[in-house]
């Protein structure tokens, strides 16, 4: 049994990356097998665990254009239940040589097809945008968790890709499903985040996590140490929201692998 998660956003800054090292850790803490995939070529999640891009020898570019095997990129960080493929510039090629490939949204799909049993989750780091890495990561995934800040702005940005994940379930993977919507930085003092959670609850219901994300300064200084919030500062309160958000998450069931 194993799910295959894609956390995106097509807007940047909004706690993507953080959310997949994270959640990637806190679920790997509690004792599940997790496979990061970070699937940007800025490599923010590979820095973010102790692979920044000088580091880097093989990583998911190499085991989608299929020089190596998937396996063969797989890398320890400091939490012994995780795993990480990294990612560098390189990847950047992959999106333009996919352009002419054929079945081109299903290169990560296969590359992950090689070693998902050996895990109970497999995390996707996605790249700010809704291009050809993002639709190979939905194409992989089983479900989408997606970070949002509690801004106006965002509810449109949220509108955009629930159409398209509706679109990659209706053409390209008919078991995708919107796995849960997550407010990061959230401030709960302000009238804006209130509203603007009440409103996404209002369409979206169970799927927005009880747990969110505060602003949290340990949070957003443990990626300059290459560590996951949890070993730099296990007390904080970034910490202990992503671990009750792996919690909440790890409560729901996992699909056939």
């Amino acid at each position: 049994m194993s799910k295959v998660i894609a956390v995106v956003n097509q807007k940047g800054g909004v706690g993507k990356t953080t959310t997949s090292i994270n959640l990637a850790a806190s679920l790997a803490s509690k004792g599940h097998k997790v496979l990061l995939v970070d699937f940007d070529p800025q490599g923010n999640a590979s820095s973010g665990v102790g692979y920044p891009s000088r580091k880097v020898e093989l990583s998911i570019y190499d085991a989608i254009v299929g020089e190596v095997t998937m396996q063969d990129c797989i890398r320890p960080t400091e939490i012994t239940t995780l795993k990480v493929v990294p990612a560098n510039m390189e990847l950047v090629g992959a999106e333009i040589e996919l352009i002419s490939a054929q079945k081109r949204e299903y290169y990560l799909r296969n590359a992950i097809a090689q070693v998902k049993d050996n895990f109970d989750y497999v995390v996707i780091d996605c790249p700010p945008s809704l291009g050809l890495l993002t639709l190979n990561a939905l194409s992989a995934a089983d479900g989408v968790v997606v970070p949002m800040q509690a801004e106006y702005f965002a509810l449109e940005g949220l509108t955009a890709l629930q159409k398209t994940i509706d679109t990659v379930k209706r053409h390209y993977n008919p078991k995708l499903s919107l796995e849960g919507i997550l407010f990061c930085m959230y401030d709960p003092r302000t009238n804006l985040a209130g509203q603007v959670r009440s409103e996404v609850t209002s369409h979206f219901g169970d799927k927005v996590f009880r747990t969110s994300i505060p602003r949290n300064i340990r949070l957003s200084e443990s990626p300059s140490h290459g560590k996951p919030v949890l070993l730099y500062d296990m007390r904080c309160a970034g910490s202990r929201s992503y671990l009750a958000l792996a919690d909440e998450f790890a409560a729901q069931p996992l699909a056939a692998a």
